[in-house]
């Protein structure tokens, strides 16, 4: 949050800033065959997800129907992909109930893209491509998760016990929540927060690979070795800047992992989505393999600036909006 508004001298040039940072991406992708598209912000379905919030909007009185503000432009883009669209991206206006921070925002941009036909080596050339394009990075690093928890927590993700997990906990002295030990997955996302990602990206950008299957979201399992999850995130300078994964065609895979999260959600005092019946129709024969991402615009201007916080590379936050 700054201190006082800006001069027109510093609007113009972070305007300016964004506009071209936008114009570099766009470049990068149109050059690689990619079609820019756009997609509704409000919609009568939403992708169901464990720990994310959407907003609910009644347009047509309370006993109506709810629509919802996308958390991001996933399920849309996913519909297009099943009817031929190809490789698309969109600068896309994404909304999250609850988060707000130096990082985050209610509502905040999304560069997402999909590339059909392409593998996980594919995405980490875009995506070193991408980090020179915006932050003039060279290079990228690739680790799995096992060696990354190995290196920085001192535990194998795909082993550890309750015990283990605890252990690594007090190693590094990192308090669980509210006094209530977590469960598996409770202490990954933990220790990847609080030990993992602050030491990634700092040489040069980091791809995070192959996630446990329990924290593998909507990716293909690893058909060698279903413990593992066709996942990535992004990291630079300790900071999530991406993530994305080999996109899982299967209908009923779909369905059992909306499924999965909807449980999730009520176990921790959430309420159950409605399942998306329009995007599992899109899935199947129709919807073609490929590599999905979506990257945090507004965490990439701030680390191109140079910044500590999204607000200080933004015109308007939820707070002044």
């Amino acid at each position: 949050m700054r201190d006082g508004p800006r001069s027109a001298s510093e609007t113009r040039d972070l305007l300016r800033r964004r506009a071209a940072l936008r114009a570099a991406l766009r470049r990068l992708f149109d050059e690689r065959g990619f079609v820019e598209v756009d997609t509704p912000v409000l919609s009568a379905e939403v992708v169901p997800e464990a720990h994310i919030d959407p907003f609910v909007l009644h347009l047509d009185g309370p006993g109506a129907a709810p629509a919802y503000l996308q958390t991001s432009p996933e399920a849309l883009m996913k519909r297009l992909l099943a009817r031929g669209a190809g490789p698309i991206y969109q600068f896309a206006r994404a909304f999250r109930a609850g988060e707000r921070g130096a990082r985050h925002d209610v509502e905040f941009v999304l560069l997402e893209w999909y590339a059909p036909g392409t593998t996980l080596d594919d995405s980490a050339e875009l995506v070193a491509a991408l980090c020179t394009t915006a932050l003039g990075t060279a290079g990228i690093e690739r680790i799995g998760c096992a060696e990354a928890f190995g290196h920085h927590a001192g535990v194998d993700p795909f082993t550890a016990t309750p015990a283990d997990w605890e252990a690594a906990a007090a190693r590094l002295g990192i308090a669980a929540p509210h006094g209530h030990a977590p469960d598996g997955d409770g202490w990954f996302e933990l220790l990847l927060a609080e030990a993992v990602a602050p030491r990634l990206g700092h040489d040069r950008p980091t791809l995070l690979e192959g996630w446990p299957a329990s924290q593998g979201a909507l990716a293909r399992l690893d058909p060698a070795d279903p413990r593992r999850a066709l996942r990535f995130e992004l990291f630079v300078a300790g900071v999530e800047l991406a993530n994305g994964w080999e996109e899982e065609p299967s209908r009923e895979e779909l369905a059992r992992r909306i499924d999965s999260a909807n449980r999730t959600r009520a176990a921790s005092g959430r309420d159950p989505l409605p399942v998306p019946q329009r995007l599992l129709a899109a899935h199947g024969a129709d919807m073609p393999r490929g590599i999905g991402a979506a990257l945090g615009f507004d965490r990439l201007a701030m680390l191109a600036a140079g910044a500590a916080g999204i607000d200080a590379v933004r015109c308007f936050s939820s707070r002044d909006a």
